[in-house]
């Protein structure tokens, strides 16, 4: 069996975890790590690995002495990237979103995230955008993907700027870029 097909059958398996029944479209791996700060000894975070598809962009986005620390509430997604990529720059966390300041004490340069917020409680919802832009340094991006407009109003509540881009070519997909701007 094809990888694709694997994938697209541990997605259906999972949907209520994954929100997805097949893995982003390669527009879309590139869009949503448009913002990621390639220069320099960066912290980013990923919320909602998958088979690794957009962790793997966002790899060959960062600096050899940046981090990338990638939540996933699913234990299998977990072993199956730390097996399929290699890399000190990666590190798994088999933990949801909405923990990440449990994880993370610092800053962070960006926020890539593909969980999927129509399957969370509102509540639960607001608290991952909120803790998002809490860890963000002024200036830098949280970037999402969602198969619906719906949530975008949640991202605008919260962060100073937002826009959305979107790619039809396949199961329409919605990429929010989220930026928190600079506060005093």
């Amino acid at each position: 069996m094809n990888q694709k097909l694997k994938t697209s059958i541990a997605y259906a398996k999972n949907l209520l975890v994954t929100g997805a029944i097949a893995e982003t479209s390669r527009h879309v791996e590139i869009e949503i790590c448009k913002y990621i700060p390639r220069e320099g000894n960066k912290i980013i975070v990923e919320f909602g690995v998958g088979h690794g598809n957009i962790t793997r962009e966002i790899l060959k986005s960062i600096s050899p002495t940046s981090k990338l620390y990638a939540f996933e509430v699913n234990k299998s997604f977990c072993k199956h990237v730390s097996e399929t990529i290699s890399d000190s720059r990666l590190i798994i966390i088999n933990d949801g979103a909405q923990n990440v300041k449990k994880h993370i004490k610092g800053d962070v340069d960006a926020v890539i995230s593909s969980i999927p917020f129509s399957f969370f409680s509102k509540e639960k919802g607001l608290k991952i955008i909120q803790d998002a832009y809490g860890l963000l340094r002024n200036n830098t991006y949280y970037s999402q993907v969602l198969y619906t407009k719906f949530n975008f109003k949640k991202f605008q509540q919260i962060f100073d700027e937002c826009y959305m881009k979107s790619n039809k070519k396949t199961i329409t997909e919605y990429v929010y870029h989220c930026k928190k701007s600079n506060t005093y």
